[in-house]
């Protein structure tokens, strides 16, 4: 099921990137919505008919570009809603490199507050991970880190 704008025919040569989500909560209309690549939170809402009367977006960063494969909750209480994430365990824990919070990247070997951000900024500034190995674009993250991440790590 896509609700929104239906995607545009490519021009010749072009080719129309698209992310997908599942829209979810208190929204007129949860589902599954098409959007084109660079979408936010806030068109995703729209997408799927709104926040529901007498509900609020809450903790959702409405700003935030989509990644494509996630899921937004509109109106949950927990992790999903913003509030502060479940500890995690650095020594068993695989962190999704697409849904991890910064907090939950500072529990990575050799990740603190700075290092989180750029990969929240990377994941979001490039349409999210689509593998690992991408985390050597990011300043920062050199064979060694790499080395010491890569198995706690997936997309």
């Amino acid at each position: 099921m896509s609700s929104g704008p239906s995607p545009r025919p490519a021009a010749a040569g072009e080719v129309v990137l698209e992310v997908t989500v599942h829209v979810t909560g208190k929204v007129r209309r949860p589902g599954v919505v098409t959007l084109p690549h660079g979408s936010r939170v806030t068109d995703a809402l729209r997408a799927a008919g709104g926040v529901r009367e007498g509900a609020t977006a809450g903790g959702l960063n409405l700003a935030r570009k989509l990644v494509d494969g996630e899921q937004i909750v509109v109106g949950a209480r927990g992790p999903m809603a913003g509030a502060a994430p479940a500890p995690v365990d650095p020594a068993t824990t695989v962190v999704d490199l697409n849904t991890a919070t910064p907090q939950q990247l500072e529990q990575l070997p050799g990740v603190g507050e700075v290092l989180a951000r750029r990969i929240t900024e990377y994941r979001d500034g490039h349409g999210g991970f689509r593998n690992i190995e991408q985390l050597r674009e990011i300043s920062g993250i050199g064979e060694r880190k790499y080395a010491e991440m890569k198995d706690r790590v997936r997309v």
